[in-house]
């Protein structure tokens, strides 16, 4: 890993689009500041292309999806993205699975939600679940806790037991069945909706992440970039980024873009 400071030596004169993680990614101590906000409409008016991608629920991303500075949104650790076409003022929405699968799979991770928080005592299922659609969200340092090592393990492995895909954050574990995931999802949108290979233009791109769940797009983007806070994880992290913010949350993500406008 290289300090932010090297990134705007290896980005091309003009970067095509920021991906980046929500939760104390954008985020400080649960909060967005005006001062990322802003950020995020400063790489927009530098004709940088921003796409959140974020374990968050689907009416979560509905909202950032028509509110935000932003150009879609890939939600729930890509079961989904949204993206708002103001000029039909219409949202457009494409999924991972079908509408039955996931209804099918919302009893089922009803059911398997009730077994974990059972047999983990001090977890919950997470207070944005009812805007899912796709996971089953088990809370265990947003509104509980933060609940130790050995009690997300022992989440993460009641979902691999079950058959889900389960994957940690900064503060869920979040479970689901299917193989997709960030990196796929955020394959597919900029296929479809920018019209942009990420195999063949990879070094154009940057993804911005903390968590483990980031993983798979750390390993993906030449340009990954974490903030301060990813160091945290130490060899629970499979992939790191390449870049490192020296700041945590959202002052590193300030860290970042500052580097992304100097290649500009």
């Amino acid at each position: 890993m290289r300090p932010i400071a090297e990134l705007s030596a290896s980005l091309p004169a003009r970067p095509l689009a920021v991906f980046t993680d929500i939760d104390d990614t954008l985020t400080s101590g649960g909060r967005l500041s005006a001062a990322v906000y802003a950020a995020l409409e400063r790489l927009q008016a530098a004709g940088v292309r921003v796409v959140p991608v974020t374990g968050r629920p689907a009416g979560w991303c509905d909202m950032i999806a028509r509110f935000w500075p932003v150009d879609g949104v890939i939600g729930e650790n890509g079961a989904f993205y949204f993206r708002y076409d103001r000029d039909a003022r219409r949202m457009i929405r494409r999924y991972a699975v079908s509408a039955d699968a996931r209804a099918r799979d919302r009893q089922t991770l009803h059911a398997l939600g009730q077994r974990i928080i059972a047999a983990v005592p001090g977890c919950a299922v997470a207070a944005d679940q009812a805007y899912r659609e796709s996971d089953l969200a088990i809370d265990f340092a947003e509104d509980v806790g933060p609940l130790p090592q050995a009690d997300i393990d022992a989440i993460v492995a009641a979902f691999v037991a079950a058959g889900a895909t389960a994957k940690v954050s900064s503060i869920h574990v979040n479970g689901w069945f299917g193989t997709y995931d960030k990196a796929g999802m955020t394959q597919r949108f900029a296929r479809e909706v920018l019209h942009w290979d990420l195999d063949r233009d990879n070094e154009r791109f940057l993804f911005v992440g903390d968590s483990p769940n980031d993983a798979p797009l750390f390993a993906f983007f030449r340009n990954a970039c974490g903030v301060g806070n990813v160091l945290d994880y130490g060899d629970r992290m499979p992939h790191y980024p390449r870049f490192v913010a020296h700041a945590h949350g959202g002052a590193g993500f300030l860290e970042i873009v500052d580097e992304i406008l100097k290649a500009r």
